[in-house]
Formats: structure tokens, C-alpha cells, sequence
């Protein structure tokens, strides 16, 4: 069965009555022993690690690896080469036009730094692939615009990592809590990270390590001098590269309470913040920020420390929703629901850990082992809708919304006023300023999607 006739019928089984919940035996008839052909773009920790996911619970092969720092690549291709079935090593890559040239894949899994996650979803959909895209999906607006505009136009199944809406204690909160009523009327949320996160240091500029093609490592974004502070996996403490802690964490939060409370885009974004405990460091992102997300009658609140305790530690990154019966307090660690008065149960559970099932999870290297079931639900999510040619849980249109949001916040943070967004004419409504920062510029010759809108 040939690549095309794959994806074909992966969208068209339904039609014969395969069913979501068969998707594993469905693989394994439908695709006749041919693995899904797989491309890993960004091959740091979440990169495999969601390839990782895939190769747990889909007949997939990863047939190539992009990076353009040389010693990740060749390191990732080694251990995914180990932990696929064909025992065969990925092909290298130091750009990803040269991969989707060379390859003709059913998916693409995207785990770049988020200034290169839009080109490369977009050529990956281009040339025929799905797309598994990490969150943010975008570093300004209209680069989300795009990969949306490209995902419909295209006909591609594209499922954002945010992967709270597959976390099997937060379905079951979801359930049992929210769509029971027992939490009644919410109007609010707090949303929250206290982790210590900012890169600390002012080391000084130092030459281009041999391995790294730092010119395709820049790629869009602004070209700065090469130091230790940005790779490997520094580059969230600078907004060069990405949107801060406010882009990485809150936009799971954001989208968690989304999908739980069934919330579109929020009708007026505000924040404020700084570095309010300066280090000795070349990190520019916030250390300290807050961002109020109105959604009209109701409101999330959104807070980072990249210093100091956790209000709550057994909830160092979460959020808690008030409603007028009780409270929800919601995380990756677990989930508690605390009633009001004493006619309703006390609820709660922790993550689903599936060592036994999946002994990999015990020796992987670096392996977020409380998030592993929520990824692997994710992956089935994504492929049972790319069978059923439905939308997946975090479709683009999903990630894209809170992801929107969290750069909108951060804008609201720069301009130091309020802002609403009109996804209709991908405009800030009489804002001319906020209006132009939807859009970044791109360093030449590489050109912005969002032109072609």
C-alpha cells in the first residue's frame, strides 16, 4: 500500500466502521505491516519524546531526523533507531526543506524551538504529511493564522501538544467534576508556574560550536551572538526564540481551562510584570508576570515566579477554578475537588503510570513519566482522527486560540494596555500598534506565511 493510499485510508475508515477505540488492531490490518512514515523536525528532549509516544502505541517508523545542531541529531537518531521495531536508524538532517524533499511522510512531529515551529508545519503540510506541532504553535499571531489557514486549506489533521486534554486524571476531573455540575456556576480561575525556570548566568559570547549550523538555528529570528545561555534548551529565557514562561506554561493552563469549561477566545486580554529580581544573567524574558484572561462572565488569572515558593507544593504548576458549590484544583500531578458543604463527595486522583504496560517508561532518559499517558493519549487521539478525518482534541484551531492568547498577553505586557482580538479581520480593533506586533519580521531571506493571508 503506498504512502498515499495510507493516508487515504486513514482518513476513509471510518466509512467501514473502525471505530476509534479499535485504532490499534486497525493499524495493524489497514496498513498491512507498513509502518507509518514518520519525520522528527527539532530533535531535543520533548522531540523524542514524543516520538517516543508514537512508537508506543502506532505501527510507525521514523524514517528521518532534522536538527541543526549535528550531536543531537546523530544522538536522536541512535536512540530512536534502538526503540522502533525495524531497529533501523533515521536519516540526518540539518534542514528540514531537505528532509520533505527526500522523504514523502505520513506525519511530522515538530519539536523545534518555537521560532521554527510555522515554516516547518506548513512545508510538512505541503508535502502531504499530518502534523504533530508542540505548543506554542507560533511566536507572533499571525504565524498561527497561517498554519490554520494552511491545515484547512490542505485538509491535514494537525494536534498541538497540549496535552491536558488526553490526561487521564484531568478527563476524569473533567467528568466527574465540571460536566457533573458539581462546582455549579464558576466564574473564576487562577492559573500558575512556579518553577525556576530562567536561565541565570552572563556568560560571554564565545565562538559557534563545530556542530551547529547556527545560521539555520537562528533561522527567522533575529541573529544574536552565540553563548551557552541559548542552546541546548535555554532559549525560552529570551524572546528572540520565543514567549516567555507566559507562551510555555501558561498555555497549557489556558488551554486546560478552555477545554474544560468548553471557552473560545478571551474578549479582552491585560498583564503586567518584569525581571522584579534581577540576577546576573543575559536571560530577557519576565521572571514575574500576571495576565487576566475575561472571557465576559467569567475570568482566568494567570501568575509566574520564576523565583521563590510555591503557594501550594503540592501544585507547583497548575490552576484552581472557584465555582459557587466548590473548588477544583487541577495539575499535572493530580486532581482535587474540595465541596462546599458536606451533601457532595471529596474527590481526587494522580496520574495515570503505566510501567508495567510500558517498560520503557522505566529506563527512558529524561522522561516526564507523569505526562507519558497523557502523550500517548494524544497520539491515539491524533491518529483516530486522522482515520475518521474528524478533528482531534487540540486541533490547530484549539492551539492556536490559546496560544494566540498568551502572545497577546505578553503584547499587552509591552504596550501596557489592554487587548481584544478579532480572529475575523486578524486585526486589535482600533490599535494600530498592537495591530502591527500581531505580525514579527523575519530575518532575510526567509519570509513571514502570515504575507500570503
Amino acid at each position: 500500500m503506498s504512502s498515499v493510499s495510507r493516508r487515504h485510508f486513514l482518513r476513509t475508515a471510518a466509512a467501514a466502521g473502525l471505530a476509534g477505540s479499535a485504532l490499534d488492531a486497525f493499524a495493524q490490518t489497514a496498513l498491512a505491516g507498513k509502518p507509518l512514515r514518520v519525520g522528527l523536525i527539532g530533535s531535543g528532549w520533548y522531540g523524542k519524546s514524543d516520538v517516543f509516544r508514537l512508537l508506543q502505541v502506532a505501527p510507525a517508523e521514523v524514517v528521518a531526523v532534522c536538527d541543526p545542531d549535528r550531536l543531537m541529531r546523530e544522538d536522536a537518531a541512535q536512540v530512536i533507531g534502538a526503540r522502533q521495531a525495524s531497529r533501523k536508524i533515521p536519516e540526518g538532517y540539518g534542514d528540514y526543506r531537505e528532509l520533505l524533499k527526500r522523504h514523502e511522510l505520513d506525519i511530522a512531529v515538530i519539536g523545534t524551538p518555537d521560532h521554527w515551529h510555522t515554516l516547518p508545519a506548513i512545508a510538512a503540510m505541503e508535502g502531504g504529511a499530518h502534523v504533530y506541532l508542540q505548543k506554542p504553535v507560533s511566536v507572533d499571531v499571525l504565524e498561527g493564522e497561517a498554519i490554520l489557514a494552511a491545515a484547512r486549506r490542505l485538509k491535514r489533521t494537525v494536534q498541538v501538544g497540549t496535552q491536558r486534554r488526553s490526561t487521564p486524571h484531568l478527563i476524569e476531573a473533567k467528568e466527574k467534576v465540571i460536566d457533573a455540575g458539581l462546582l455549579g456556576k464558576i466564574g473564576h480561575a487562577e492559573m500558575f508556574s512556579y518553577y525556576h525556570m530562567r536561565r541565570g548566568g552572563k556568560g560571554p559570547d564565545v565562538p559557534v560550536p563545530e556542530h551547529l549550523d547556527w545560521e539555520m538555528w537562528t533561522g527567522p529570528a533575529p541573529m544574536r551572538p552565540y553563548h551557552e545561555g541559548i542552546h541546548p534548551g535555554s532559549w525560552r529565557s529570551y524572546w528572540e526564540y520565543g514567549n516567555g514562561f507566559v507562551g510555555d506554561m501558561c498555555v497549557h493552563m489556558l488551554d486546560m481551562v478552555r477545554w474544560l469549561l468548553n471557552l473560545g477566545w478571551p474578549k479582552r486580554i491585560t498583564s503586567s510584570g518584569g525581571v522584579f529580581m534581577p540576577t546576573e544573567s543575559r536571560a530577557n524574558v519576565t521572571d514575574t508576570q500576571t495576565a487576566s484572561f475575561d472571557f465576559g462572565d467569567f475570568t482566568a488569572t494567570w501568575q509566574h515566579r520564576t523565583w521563590g515558593a510555591p503557594t501550594d507544593p503540592r501544585y507547583p504548576w497548575g490552576a484552581v477554578l472557584y465555582g459557587e458549590k466548590g473548588t477544583l484544583r487541577a495539575g499535572v500531578q493530580r486532581y482535587e475537588f474540595i465541596p462546599m458543604g458536606q451533601d457532595a463527595p471529596t474527590l481526587s486522583a494522580e496520574p495515570l503510570i503505566e510501567k508495567e504496560k510500558y517498560p520503557d517508561d522505566a529506563t527512558e532518559k529524561r522522561i516526564e513519566i507523569i505526562a507519558a499517558s497523557a502523550t500517548r493519549g494524544h497520539m491515539r487521539d491524533f491518529l483516530a482522527a486522522i482515520q475518521t478525518g474528524g478533528l482531534p482534541v487540540a486541533d490547530i484551531a484549539q492551539g492556536h486560540t490559546s496560544s494566540a492568547s498568551c502572545i497577546l498577553a505578553n503584547l499587552a505586557l509591552k504596550t501596557g494596555r489592554a487587548l481584544t482580538y478579532d480572529p475575523a479581520t486578524r486585526t486589535v480593533p482600533g490599535d494600530a500598534e498592537a495591530t502591527g506586533l500581531l505580525r514579527r519580521t523575519y530575518r532575510a531571506p526567509w519570509v513571514h506565511p502570515g504575507a500570503a493571508l
